[in-house]
């Protein structure tokens, strides 16, 4: 039987994307290969097709370039040593000598956007580059000239003077279905105009290390070398820049994510303009609205970013924004996760005007931001400290496993704000909340002694806590229904 099923999926492979929706025939070989084994749900008389890579490939080969990367790598600054090559003792003392930096060298891939020369690829490719050299699919080999690059992004933007240099054609990402036939051309491990393919395996994914990009991620094979190729639909229109893989071994392991064209080419157009990127700063804290939080908040369903902090003087301060306001839309862009609001924001310039739309005390507010351009520091100076509970007076939460106490001089702490967790157990522990942690609000009130904590807790059986710990505000939700 699995010897059944796997002959099964090789022959009868489904095309589920094309140019034009409505014309299969456009990016299908004319032959056509039928499953005959009743494994998968399927009939005698619907023969599956198989995408013409082979036609993909010969259009859009000449716009792949290779790119190779010197680095000289530093060595720690030591004395010159003059040596005279007549001393009977200088092949002792080159023993001695101070050793010279060394050259490492590193691939990457590329594509041509334009006829004048102009490259992209991924920012760790060329990083701390001393040379760039570009090679063309028709084997010229051109000397690169880094015009900037934009580390948040992964973008870089690349100038060579060559011949008769084809662009690609940019897609638009926006119109890739999950399950779509995807291609990427570029050469991992240094093996020159690789080809490999896949489908798309997800839209809009959000990494903990790269909050302004929303990837698209493929099972197309992507290894080290990959890095900054071209992910092509079939109708050979470039969609993404193929950027990272999840890998436990360093390899492929049939997860891979690329960027989407349209934010590469807004990074582009202002690396070619000045030569480096502004990322528009709104100056939130936020987090996920998990059910709990949702409920707590009175909101409908689990959507939207719930601010935990306003940084100070930034422009979610100047427009407004409060601490337990749920940002749900932003200009004409519904926030259905809180990922999705640095990847809106960070696609802007500061100076950029925004219309936010946040969820306050159970009703939308309309709020009009203009995004700053640097990052603001937290200026909370409460720092996490252990107190004991026996010089102290405290509240004991039982129901949650909680005992607080006021923030004073026996604490140690500056901030005047808020009661400190002297312990944290059962729910509260399961719940995040830590010892040393600072309770700044109970249910979105602010709170700055434990009497105000007692008052508002009475008998809830949900509580909605905003904490600060480390210079990071989060809202935890306990329930002990």
């Amino acid at each position: 039987m699995k010897n059944q099923l796997l002959i099964t999926l090789l022959s009868g492979v489904l095309l589920l994307g094309s140019c034009d929706k409505n014309d299969v025939t456009n990016t299908v070989a004319k032959t056509q290969v039928t499953a005959s084994l009743p494994v998968l749900h399927q009939t005698q008389s619907a023969p599956q097709n198989l995408p013409d890579f082979v036609s993909l490939v010969k259009s859009v080969g000449n716009t792949v370039v290779n790119i190779t990367v010197d680095v000289q790598n530093k060595t720690p600054d030591m004395p010159q040593f003059g040596i005279d090559p007549n001393d009977p003792f200088s092949e002792l003392f080159k023993h001695f000598a101070p050793p010279q930096p060394q050259n490492s060298r590193s691939y990457g891939s590329g594509f041509i956007i334009s006829g004048d020369g102009y490259i992209l690829t991924n920012a760790h490719v060329v990083q701390n580059a001393n040379k760039i050299t570009v090679k063309t699919a028709d084997k010229q080999e051109l000397e690169a000239k880094l015009i900037g690059l934009d580390n948040r992004t992964d973008i870089a933007l690349l100038k060579v003077n060559g011949k008769d240099l084809q662009p690609v054609k940019i897609g638009n990402p926006d119109s890739l279905e999950v399950g779509e036939w995807v291609a990427a051309i570029g050469a991992p491990f240094g093996f020159d105009n690789s080809v490999t393919q896949g489908i798309v395996s997800a839209k809009g994914r959000n990494l903990p290390s790269d909050n302004y990009v929303p990837f698209i991620q493929t099972d197309v094979p992507i290894n080290p070398g990959n890095s900054g190729g071209p992910l092509f639909n079939l109708c050979g229109e470039v969609v993404g820049v193929n950027s990272q893989i999840y890998s436990r071994s360093g390899g492929y392991m049939g997860i891979s994510f690329s960027i989407p064209i349209d934010l590469a080419i807004k990074i582009s157009d202002q690396l070619k303009a000045t030569g480096k990127v502004n990322h528009g700063q709104l100056g939130v804290q936020i987090q996920e609205v998990s059910l709990a939080l949702a409920k707590s908040f009175g909101l409908t369903q689990a959507s939207g970013a719930l601010v935990a902090n306003v940084l100070p003087n930034s422009s979610a301060a100047k427009a407004g924004v409060m601490v337990g306001d749920i940002i749900i839309k932003v200009d004409d862009k519904t926030i259905d996760k809180a990922s999705v609001l640095p990847v809106i924001i960070g696609s802007k310039k500061p100076g950029d005007k925004v219309v936010l739309i946040v969820f306050r005390d159970g009703k939308q507010v309309k709020l009009n931001a203009v995004l700053g351009g640097a990052d603001h520091n937290n200026k909370n100076t409460a720092n996490r400290k252990n107190t004991d509970s026996k010089k102290i007076s405290t509240l004991t939460l039982d129901k949650f496993g909680l005992v607080l106490a006021n923030i004073d001089n026996s604490t140690g702490l500056k901030s005047k704000a808020g009661v400190i967790v002297v312990k944290s157990g059962g729910i509260s522990q399961i719940g995040g909340i830590l010892n040393g942690d600072i309770i700044l609000s109970v249910d979105n009130k602010p709170v700055n002694n434990i009497s105000q904590v007692k008052k508002l807790i009475s008998d809830k059986k949900n509580v909605a806590f905003l904490i600060l710990r480390d210079r990071q505000q989060m809202f935890v939700t306990l329930s002990i229904e």
